[in-house]
């Protein structure tokens, strides 16, 4: 069956008619949804199921990003908040399994989340390590400030995923955690030398390249690229990411409507898939843009299909679980994080 190498969102809490001809005739990959898509429940997953039924595939992958704290597309009323990133890496600091505990007990109870309605797919963990002076935009979302730290509570963050079906998507490689801008607005340049993003910032990602797939940071690092950011380098993908880092699984650009990429969203998705990227995300959901990307989209293939055939065949049926006692440990140890921070 012909598939895109694109991912795409889409602008309400249903399809419109011109969506759903878009979404036959250009067969993207798969979708992603935001808090502009969720109403309730069972709108979500009847939603879902004509994106699925548009395409004609029942095993489409449906992104979304939930991590907790500031970025949960999903919450109250229908569903919880959860913590964010920064609470694990303080239970860390207290005793490593506190932190590790609390970071694979959130991401299973928002696997589980996932799961009843759908969702395929989180964007989660991250791995990118914040330094003094960056832009807010990771902020708390990071789960601390030492390589070997991070790497850990995003393995167990990914465990919990994996354990309650879901895939998980490393971000933002190869790091967003020293970039001085939000991306959603403006380019970051990053002018640490080699050596030293080599033992901080990639140093987290090395031991998680094995995940399946993965989100690409808009970001320039000078020093081996000091033109284009890593989403549109291909220095940065065949010799950072896929090189240094080591990852080979799928590889996703960030979304290409952000401020951060220069030119013309054909521009964008043209220089995506030049530098190397497996897949291209476009998230806003205007339909104008959505087709611009998808004439400049080839048919997914060679390489990159295979590499997504392995990131879905790599999901598993969710291991039993029990919701209220899982709550019920993650939330003496939220408590104790509190404590610690008081």
């Amino acid at each position: 069956m012909i598939m895109r190498a694109f991912i795409t969102g889409v602008a309400g809490t249903k399809l419109s008619a011109v969506e759903r001809e878009f979404i036959a005739a250009e067969r993207p990959w798969g979708f992603i949804l935001f808090r502009r898509n969720v109403e309730s429940p069972t709108q979500v997953s009847l939603l879902i199921e004509e994106l699925r039924a548009a395409v004609d595939r029942e095993d489409a992958p449906v992104l979304i990003d939930q991590e907790g704290g500031r970025v949960q597309r999903l919450g109250p009323p229908f569903w919880p908040l959860y913590p964010a990133g920064a609470v694990f890496g303080r239970l860390y600091d207290l005793e490593p399994g506190f932190g590790l505990s609390a970071a694979r007990l959130s991401a299973r109870l928002i696997a589980d989340d996932l799961f009843k309605l759908g969702v395929t797919v989180d964007c989660l963990p991250l791995a990118d390590v914040p330094v003094a002076g960056a832009d807010a935009v990771i902020g708390d979302r990071a789960y601390g400030a030492d390589p070997a730290k991070v790497a850990a509570i995003a393995r167990a963050v990914t465990k919990g995923l994996e354990d309650g079906g879901i895939l998980p998507v490393l971000k933002h490689i190869p790091g967003h955690g020293r970039a001085t801008a939000d991306t959603h607005l403006k380019l970051p340049e990053v002018d640490t030398a080699q050596v030293e993003l080599e033992r901080t910032d990639f140093a987290a990602f090395r031991p998680l390249a094995d995940l399946p797939m993965a989100m690409t940071a808009h970001v320039v690092f000078s020093a081996f690229d000091p033109a284009q950011p890593a989403t549109t380098s291909a220095t940065m993908i065949e010799r950072v990411i896929r090189g240094s880092i080591g990852f080979q699984g799928l590889l996703m650009s960030d979304d290409v409507s952000m401020n951060a990429l220069a030119g013309s969203i054909v521009e964008r998705t043209r220089a995506v898939f030049a530098a190397g990227c497996d897949l291209v995300l476009h998230c806003n959901g205007k339909l104008d843009e959505m087709r611009e990307v998808a004439g400049e989209t080839p048919e997914l293939s060679g390489k990159a299909l295979n590499r997504a055939e392995r990131a879905l065949a790599s999901r598993k049926a969710p291991l039993p679980f029990n919701r209220e006692a899982a709550w019920a440990e993650l939330d003496a140890l939220i408590e104790r994080a509190g404590t610690a921070g008081a």
